[in-house]
């Protein structure tokens, strides 16, 4: 007996403190339609993520394609700038997240690009404003903000 209210103590612990460390749901469920999203993470980033690729995307995210208006110089979605409930809808995405940087492929990213995201201000970029081959660059600039989370940590 107390062996079985010890597991059932220790597992809902276990459980309260998982969702406690938990990422927000919507933070990681793919913008991608689910009949898309198998071919859509088959597709892969063509250019190295050499310093001077992650630089052309870094100057495209804070100039030509204006990401740092929504998503702020460090990457963090504004959310910390933002007061609560002045915002309708999703605030824009924290690319700092680790865990919504494993979640997505590069090809989600590249398609978030391209059509947007419903339900959340992010509009399609390609080919309004970045070629295809600028949007990739910005998805290799995307992914440095998770290193420097992490090198802040």
């Amino acid at each position: 007996m107390r062996v079985t209210r010890l597991m059932v103590i220790v597992t809902t612990m276990g459980l309260l403190g998982l969702q406690a460390f938990a990422a927000d749901e919507a933070v990681l469920r793919p913008r991608v339609p689910s009949d898309q999203i198998d071919q859509v993470r088959t597709w892969t980033n063509p250019l190295p993520a050499t310093p001077d690729i992650i630089e052309k995307g870094k100057q495209l995210f804070h100039g030509k394609a204006f990401c740092v208006t929504c998503h702020g110089k460090d990457g963090r979605g504004l959310g910390k700038d933002i007061e609560p409930g002045t915002v309708r809808g999703p605030l824009p995405r924290d690319f700092t997240d680790p865990q919504w940087q494993a979640a997505r492929t590069d090809g989600e990213l590249l398609w978030v690009l391209k059509n947007g995201s419903k339900g959340t201000a992010m509009a399609p970029f390609v080919p309004l404003i970045l070629t295809e081959e600028e949007a990739w660059q910005v998805v290799r600039y995307l992914r440095t903000f998770a290193e420097k989370h992490e090198d802040a940590l």
